[in-house]
């Protein structure tokens, strides 16, 4: 048995680490948190194949253990394990808990979007020049630019007050991190639950034409399609994968297309589409890079590794991005004209199988749009500070950096 490798829970910049640990094999034993072993598997078509096997689970009654007690209250991670929805059931209850979301994020409901995902982008470029303006015009493009454009846009699919959001956002990133201790964690993740409350309340008392009016509808009639839990865990991942995913997948390919610029040149002229650029970033640089859990129901083997039943299983998404034996020799190279090989997905960064993405069709528009438009508005954009000096995500889930600061030029 190969020796567990220790997740950072500080995080950092995951490739070198994922390149040592593909050359080894596609499934690798890690160590979690609190000691707690666990597999990731990293290669590919290995997480392809794991992803859609009818005997591994994501409902944690299968997380040996948590049973055993060895799971504390305040472990980082406990949250994406027990929370209860879509992402920790299986089967008939996925299928029922997602078929009560999934209207809102048909293509075409998601293309009815375009106007308004427009309009707020102009909207939040205009106060990105504003944050610049005075000195050497330098402003955080995270904090300005690509948080608020998709926190703004699930808050108003919900209909979250304005006045929540920002509360939102900081509970979110606590609850995503993996080096928080745990009296906070479990502070962070009490007071989510309880802002989550109260935005159901409100909604309770002035419904509108809105998914949380929706839900609460669900959980109401008769039938029982929703319980109170499972509303306010449908919430807290609407809001956390509704724009945690998006805010990294705009920061990552702005820092990819500053630091590649004959790539932006190339679609400037025309040679590559805006949706090329977001899908190689999700290839290239996955907004989520390890994420947690899948439980085999039996001792599986996987690429010829064993993975015991009971086994929390990382998706190395950000490794199977730059997987050589599917990608080519040239994986760790960003390339917008990149096709994918031999028929073969693109990339599993938005998932596979039963749990893909919900969201994905909103978070590609949501992108492309927001790319588009930026590089329309200040051409000349380019990294204040060299991509080696940014400070990265205190996780190893999220995969990118703290912030952003961009230097706008006309």
């Amino acid at each position: 048995m190969r020796r567990p490798h220790r997740l950072d829970p500080a995080g950092g910049c995951p490739h070198a680490d994922n390149a040592r640990l593909l050359a080894r094999g596609s499934v690798a034993p890690v160590e979690l948190p609190g000691g707690i072993e666990g597999m990731a598997v990293l290669g590919h078509e290995a997480l392809r194949a794991f992803l859609q096997h009818p005997d591994v689970a994501k409902n944690a009654r299968h997380f040996t253990a948590l049973h055993e007690g060895r799971i504390p209250e305040g472990w980082p991670l406990r949250t994406f394990a027990t929370v209860p929805g879509m992402t920790t059931a299986d089967g008939e209850d996925h299928r029922r808990l997602r078929s009560l979301v999934s209207s809102a994020f048909t293509p075409r409901r998601v293309e009815e979007l375009r106007p308004r995902v427009e309009e707020l982008t102009a909207d939040l470029l205009d106060g990105l020049e504003r944050a610049a303006e005075g000195g050497e015009d330098i402003a955080d493009l995270r904090r300005h630019f690509a948080l608020p454009l998709p926190m703004a846009v699930i808050s108003e699919l919900l209909g979250v007050d304005a006045g929540f959001r920002a509360r939102l956002h900081q509970l979110s990133s606590q609850v995503v991190a993996t080096d928080i201790g745990p009296a906070e964690a479990v502070a962070a993740n009490r007071e989510l639950l309880a802002v989550l409350a109260e935005i159901a309340a409100q909604k309770a008392d002035r419904p509108g034409d809105d998914l949380t009016s929706a839900l609460l509808a669900a959980r109401d009639e008769e039938g029982g399609r929703l319980d109170g839990q499972e509303l306010i865990g449908t919430l807290l991942l609407m809001i956390v994968a509704g724009h945690e995913t998006t805010l990294n997948l705009i920061t990552n390919a702005v820092r990819a297309l500053c630091g590649h610029r004959g790539q932006l040149d190339l679609v400037r002229a025309g040679g590559a589409s805006w949706a090329d650029v977001v899908e190689e970033t999700l290839r290239w640089d996955a907004p989520v890079s390890y994420f947690p859990f899948r439980y085999p129901v039996r001792d599986l083997t996987v690429d010829g590794t064993l993975v015991p039943a009971g086994t929390p299983v990382l998706a190395g998404y950000s490794a199977a991005g730059r997987d050589p034996a599917v990608h080519g020799p040239d994986a760790d190279r960003f390339d917008v004209r990149r096709p994918a090989r031999d028929g073969a997905v693109r990339h599993l960064s938005l998932g596979h199988g039963a749990h893909y993405c919900l969201g994905a069709p909103l978070a590609r528009l949501e992108a492309t749009v927001a790319l588009e438009r930026l590089f329309e508005r200040f051409p000349g954009l380019d990294l204040a500070l060299p991509e080696e000096e940014l400070g990265r995500h205190a996780s190893f889930v999220g995969n990118s950096v703290r912030a952003l600061p961009v230097r706008l030029k006309p």
